[in-house]
């Protein structure tokens, strides 16, 4: 793990020019486990604390969804959070065109396109959350407040 910003990503510098404080840890990702508690392992913070960055469907309309890495998101609650119907996740070859983003590397900040964001209010109790940077291998550290103000998102409960 390294602390440091030499990462530079297009999410890391949307962070710099709104003048959002951060830090970056970059680790070396292993393709073959892309899961958010092995990153959490990597990087020897609690998992709680590191959130995925999930891309979901409704009839017409894309959300983004950000949950603690050991959890699943709810569509139920997906689906009455965003008034649709129903809330499906996108296929995982439809997310760089929708959002400039691989599995593994989707941030919340700098996508594409300016979608609706969702974060999980668990959240709130940290001081500091971890969220991709937007490449596998380098997250990024900021106050949650601050990131969702940054993208005009809320807080929700979207787990179990």
């Amino acid at each position: 793990m390294n602390k440091s910003g030499k990462n530079k990503t297009n999410a890391v510098r949307l962070l710099e020019q709104a003048g959002i404080p951060y830090e970056t840890y970059e680790y070396e990702p292993d393709e073959n486990n892309l899961s958010g508690e092995h990153v959490a392992a990597q990087l020897g913070v609690p998992p709680e604390q590191v959130f995925k960055t999930l891309v979901a469907k409704g009839k017409a309309e894309i959300y983004v969804f950000c949950i603690p890495v050991k959890e699943e998101l709810n569509l139920k609650k997906a689906a009455l959070i965003t008034g649709e119907k129903k809330i499906e996740m996108v296929p995982q070859k439809d997310l760089l065109g929708l959002t400039g983003y691989i599995r593994g590397g989707c941030s919340p900040v700098g996508m594409k396109k300016k979608y609706q964001t969702f974060m999980d209010e668990t959240a709130q109790l940290f001081d500091a959350v971890i969220v991709s940077a937007g490449v596998r291998g380098c997250q990024m550290v900021v106050e949650p407040f601050v990131l969702m103000e940054f993208i005009q998102g809320t807080f929700v409960d979207l787990t179990d």
